[in-house]
């Protein structure tokens, strides 16, 4: 199973939990600690535009609607600058939180270099950066890239999305609008450049067959003239011959003497 369609199907799941539940009870409080917890689990919009989970924002337990935004759109940092109004999270909470950090950073760059994921993640070494990207963001599937040790960096080939911040949409929006508009103007430059090539192909070949029947015709017209030349050759050596005939004819005999 891939992990759009395991994403899709766990998401089913909590939004059906937290769909039965009451805003004030204990319940939906466990589906969302569930839901942060769960280690295949990282997409929490369908759960946050949940009526009876926006309504926590009035209740005693307006914290866990703040801490579902925050794996929703945040980072481990964030959860650091604001630990004292959120609850303390759990071990596994705190790993999908920095998995979450990743996928954040991979979104914006193609290259993490080793000391930013390391001040970012709260990690100490290296090697603890590198399991972790390994064992708990490649194996996950929510990344896949390249590890550089000579570099010290982490080339990002493949990030999972993470659900759309606010205002985040608009902002899409816009670069796709930006994009259909630089696509449809190339389409137009390349379909002018295609009319121009197939142009100036019409006018190649009817240069190249000009320049053949042209080439044709000086041919036949070398054919005539040496057949001409043969001709009017045959007819001289043919009149010499008379000629010479002729000249023997007339030329006067020398009379010889009798041998006395």
């Amino acid at each position: 199973m891939d992990i759009e369609q395991k994403q899709s199907e766990l998401i089913d799941q909590f939004v059906k939990q937290a769909s039965s539940t009451s805003p004030n009870s204990p319940p939906i409080v466990s589906v969302i600690v569930d839901a942060t917890s769960h280690p295949s689990l990282f997409a929490f919009s369908e759960i946050l535009a949940l009526p009876n989970v926006l309504q926590l924002e009035a209740s005693e337990n307006s914290a866990y609607l703040d801490m579902l935004r925050l794996f929703a759109h945040g980072t481990w940092s964030d959860y650091k600058s604001n630990a004292d109004r959120l609850p303390k999270l759990t071990p596994d909470q705190i790993l999908k939180l920095k998995q979450l950090t990743v996928l954040t950073l991979a979104e914006t760059f193609k290259v993490l270099p080793y000391d930013q994921l390391m001040q970012e993640l709260d990690v100490t070494n290296v090697r603890e950066l590198e399991d972790f990207l390994i064992n708990e963001c490649m194996y996950a599937g929510i990344v896949r890239g390249k590890l550089d040790q000579l570099r010290r960096c982490f080339e990002v080939q493949f990030a999972a999305g993470r659900d759309l911040r606010p205002g985040q949409l608009g902002s899409m929006i816009h670069t796709l609008s930006n994009w259909l508009s630089t696509s449809e103007n190339l389409l137009v430059s390349i379909q002018e450049k295609i009319r121009w090539a197939d142009t100036m192909s019409e006018v190649d070949k009817k240069h190249r067959k000009d320049v053949e029947e042209k080439v044709e015709e000086v041919k036949k017209s070398l054919y005539k003239a040496d057949i001409d030349f043969r001709g009017h050759e045959e007819i001289c050596s043919e009149s010499g011959g008379v000629m010479d005939y002729e000249e023997d004819r007339i030329r006067p005999k020398r009379r010889r003497h009798p041998i006395s």
